[in-house]
């Protein structure tokens, strides 16, 4: 398997698998990125356009982080004008399950807040 030249070494990284994580991913747009990565692959535009609020700079700069780390990978075309594409690599396919069991909890949360709400009015 080859990665990224530009991957921190192991000592570089937190002791703790969990902080490992989340500084790789633990940031909200890196998170929705990654999101819309596990569905398909995107081109940046749509990428952007489907993330409402989110900048140029820090869509370019969340990517160029994931892409470091061995996460996303960039397809450019070379051709004008231009066309990139972004796809999770083999190491980022691996966070699909990560991100799964993250919705289903904020799924869970929502329905026992709901259920929370609808006992408080009764």
């Amino acid at each position: 398997m080859c990665y990224n030249t530009d991957m921190k070494a192991k000592s570089e990284l937190p002791e703790c698998p969990v902080a490992t994580t989340v500084a790789l991913i633990g940031s909200k747009w890196k998170l929705l990125i990654l999101r819309n990565l596990s569905e398909r692959t995107w081109r940046f535009n749509e990428l952007q356009k489907s993330l409402e609020g989110i900048s140029q700079k820090v869509l370019t700069t969340s990517l160029r982080e994931l892409e470091s780390a061995g996460i996303v990978s960039r397809k450019d075309y070379g051709t004008n004008p231009p066309k990139v594409e972004y796809s999770l690599t083999a190491m980022g396919i691996r966070l699909k399950s990560l991100l799964d069991d993250m919705a289903s909890f904020g799924n869970y949360y929502k329905n026992e807040i709901q259920s929370s709400i609808m006992d408080q009015k009764s």
